[in-house]
């Protein structure tokens, strides 16, 4: 303070003598440095210079921000990166994303693996038109919730989506009452950027069918013997005419079923 009083006492003296017009010739310049001389003097913040200081670092820190979402939310024309950013804050944030917690521990108790690996229920079977067998995801997803109960399990990603061509993969680890179960890449091919949505919700659901083979669910659809035994009691394969382009094929269907249109048969 008593340098402060030091530099104030004659400035006060000069600005008394002089004239108003002297006044006005005073320079901006010279009162700024007078004001911060003052004030750091004192010890104090450099208010008076604080807004100048400001101002001239905003742009330059808003125009680092502008540039950072920009790059982040920006396309870059391959849909691998633009599209399906890895470092998305789950991923950093969660230990699932790369744990092995509670794998192979022990023995889920009795009920949960009667629920698990109950026969499979042969009236839920679907069979594709090239003769591969496979149960609807929808009943994998009712199998897991009774066996550990609606949030009892879980799909957690373990890497960004990647595209290769027309298909998206993404990399998936079953989690179940908090024990690390399986691991599996699903993927889904697509069309055009329009069917993106849906083809992440199917690669999901694929990976999903994958991981839940190792809790041995619906296992006997891996099971050559039991796909032989479907197949001559529930399946049959039929050429087929496109009833638009004319071409001709074979086809499974199941016998309670018939051919839908645009097939039908010869």
């Amino acid at each position: 303070m008593r340098k402060l009083a030091t530099v104030c006492r004659p400035l006060g003296t000069a600005a008394s003598k002089l004239k108003s017009t002297d006044a006005m010739a005073l320079s901006i310049a010279q009162l700024r440095r007078a004001t911060t001389v003052r004030v750091v003097s004192s010890n104090k913040r450099p208010s008076s210079t604080l807004p100048e200081a400001n101002s001239a670092e905003a742009p330059e820190n808003g125009k680092t921000e502008k540039t950072a979402q920009q790059a982040f939310n920006e396309p870059t024309g391959d849909l691998a990166t633009s599209l399906f950013n890895p470092s998305e804050g789950y991923l950093q944030d969660s230990h699932w994303s790369t744990s092995f917690q509670g794998m192979a521990t022990e023995p889920f108790e009795q009920r949960i693996s009667d629920a698990l690996m109950a026969p499979i229920n042969e009236s839920e079977v679907e069979i594709k038109p090239d003769g591969l067998l496979y149960l609807p995801e929808i009943k994998y997803r009712r199998i897991l919730n009774r066996a550990f109960g609606p949030g009892g399990w879980g799909l957690v990603p373990r890497g960004a989506h990647s595209v290769s061509g027309r298909t998206l993969s993404r990399e998936y680890a079953l989690i179940c009452l908090g024990r690390f179960i399986s691991q599996a890449r699903g993927e889904q091919d697509y069309f055009d950027d329009s069917g993106l949505a849906t083809a992440t919700e199917g690669c999901k659901s694929n990976a999903l069918v994958r991981c839940c083979k190792d809790l041995g669910i619906a296992s006997e659809l891996w099971d050559p013997a039991f796909i032989s035994t479907f197949k001559a009691k529930y399946c049959v394969e039929e050429w087929v005419t496109h009833a638009v382009r004319g071409s001709k094929k074979r086809m499974w269907r199941l016998k309670s079923r018939q051919w839908e249109y645009p097939w039908k048969k010869q």
